[in-house]
């Protein structure tokens, strides 16, 4: 009876989701994770051939999955992504917010475009797909699980990435706001917090004198001594997306080797 039990809270199958910046890195192996745990997905990225490629694998590896172009910064297209994803499985379940950008740059010399830009598509990107999400769990009338990617840059301080911080800070008060406002409707909102992953997201390779130096000075901020693997991030998705988690609303859970603690 517990096994049953256990696997009934943990069970997502026929759930329909949609995981932004899924073409490659995080968003890519949560995809392909909650697929082999029975959910439909969304493949979305900025370039369609990318998300073709994503859901392919997807699909050849028996998972349902679709892919839909869309630049998170586009309101738009954000709105296109809801309404295909509908269109296609009549039903919407799960939003994780993931996709995101970033510049390591002294504060000082940082420019007002990468500003705007990281901040367009790490914050505001997350609030579009999450406002137009929510809007359609109201009106389907089931409730939903929103999953948004912080990180441990939202909680401690790391020079050169002024933009990357605030966005992420700003992200962690955007779950508890709107898991406050939306819970009455059965929307749990909640955040993931990755601290160093085994990926390096495009434009955050700092200029260390060798590779060997930068992961040793990493790993003195980690007490687990290592990066995090990216599959190590399906586990939190999926509890959060799932009815184990169904008490669970407007919490940033760390992932991060115990990084924060420090």
């Amino acid at each position: 009876m517990k096994t049953t039990l256990a696997h009934k809270i943990f069970d997502l199958t026929g759930k329909v989701a949609i995981v932004t910046g899924s073409t490659r890195g995080i968003g890519k192996v949560i995809a392909e994770g909650l697929a082999h745990r029975g959910v439909k997905l969304t493949i979305c990225g900025t370039q369609l051939p990318e998300a073709e490629k994503t859901a392919k694998i997807i699909q050849d590896a028996g998972g349902e999955a679709i892919a839909i172009q869309a630049d998170v910064t586009k309101r738009q297209d954000c709105a296109n992504l809801i309404n295909q994803t509908v269109a296609y499985y009549n039903q919407l379940d799960i939003m994780v917010c993931n996709a995101g950008i970033n510049t390591i740059k002294p504060a000082l010399s940082l420019l007002e475009a990468e500003w705007d830009a990281i901040i367009d598509v790490d914050l505001k990107g997350y609030f579009n797909c999450a406002q137009l999400a929510a809007q359609h769990m109201i009106q389907q009338g089931t409730g939903g699980s929103i999953i948004m990617n912080s990180s441990i840059a939202s909680v401690v301080g790391i020079p050169g990435v002024a933009a990357y911080t605030a966005a992420k800070g700003g992200v962690n008060q955007l779950v508890r706001t709107l898991a406050i406002e939306w819970a009455a409707h059965g929307i749990r909102v909640n955040a993931i917090a990755p601290g160093y992953m085994e990926n390096i997201m495009e434009g955050s390779k700092a200029n260390y004198p060798d590779l060997a130096t930068q992961e040793q000075l990493i790993k003195t901020f980690i007490p687990m001594n290592r990066r995090g693997k990216l599959e190590e991030l399906v586990g939190p998705v999926v509890f959060l997306a799932s009815e184990a988690a169904s008490y669970v609303t407007g919490s940033i859970l760390m992932v991060d080797g115990a990084c924060s603690a420090m």
